[in-house]
């Protein structure tokens, strides 16, 4: 299930753990989610490429648990409230 937050369609805690990765974007920020089931490894970008193509700009890591989640999801809002429209 995907939940709404933020402005953000980011999956829920279940589907990390599984060791799934998932990309999106919001106006012209992309992300990519990596999750090895323990880790969620976040990167950022703009423009047009896909993520294996793009050069990243911001990067953080969370631990795959609720408060991890959650702490992702504010981190992108907050990188979200920077990027230029």
């Amino acid at each position: 299930m995907i939940h709404k937050f933020n402005n953000f369609d980011i999956p829920n805690l279940y589907y990390f753990e599984a060791g799934n990765y998932f990309t999106g974007s919001r106006k012209k920020l992309n992300f990519r989610i990596d999750s090895d089931g323990k880790t969620m490894q976040v990167f950022t970008w703009h423009g047009f490429l896909c993520s294996d193509l793009c050069e990243k700009e911001e990067t953080n890591s969370f631990p795959v648990t609720a408060d991890g989640h959650k702490a992702m999801l504010e981190w992108l809002e907050e990188v979200d409230k920077h990027s230029p429209e």
